[in-house]
């Protein structure tokens, strides 16, 4: 069984960290490319997010005995495969946590204009991943 202790600090702390990247995103896409200050704050925030997010996966995973995941988007899939969250859901998580390991080990390729495409389209992916983790275990 899930300590839902730990899910709800995690759950917590993403959805600070998304105020931050909802804040973010209202900056216009000039001025965000053009500020540092903004990028920045947007990849740690997302790193962040997402990290989270792989924990609060894997702890379910763990709890839950559903195997053991190899890598981090493996228990995703997992969480997905046992009724978290739909199917549908699966190729924007794995893509998200593909990009936290692009932030993280090859942070030199990551493209600014990415990140300001992310926080314009894909925010809700991660709102999706907290609604339905809290639908599922609360």
């Amino acid at each position: 069984m899930v300590d839902k202790d730990i899910i709800q600090r995690k759950l917590s702390f993403i959805d600070l960290k998304l105020q931050n990247l909802e804040t973010l995103k209202l900056i216009e896409r000039e001025d965000f490319l053009a500020s540092f200050q903004a990028v920045d704050a947007a990849k740690y925030n997302l790193q962040v997010c997402i990290e989270a997010l792989i924990d609060v996966s894997n702890h379910v995973v763990a709890r839950e005995r559903w195997g053991i995941p190899s890598t981090s988007a493996e228990a995703v899939k997992l969480i997905i495969q046992h009724g978290v969250l739909g199917k549908d859901k699966e190729l924007s998580l794995v893509q998200m946590v593909k990009f936290r390991n692009r932030i993280v080990h090859l942070y030199q390729e990551v493209d600014n204009s990415e990140i300001y495409r992310i926080l314009q389209e894909n925010l809700d992916d991660i709102k999706g991943f907290i609604q339905a983790v809290i639908s599922k275990f609360f």
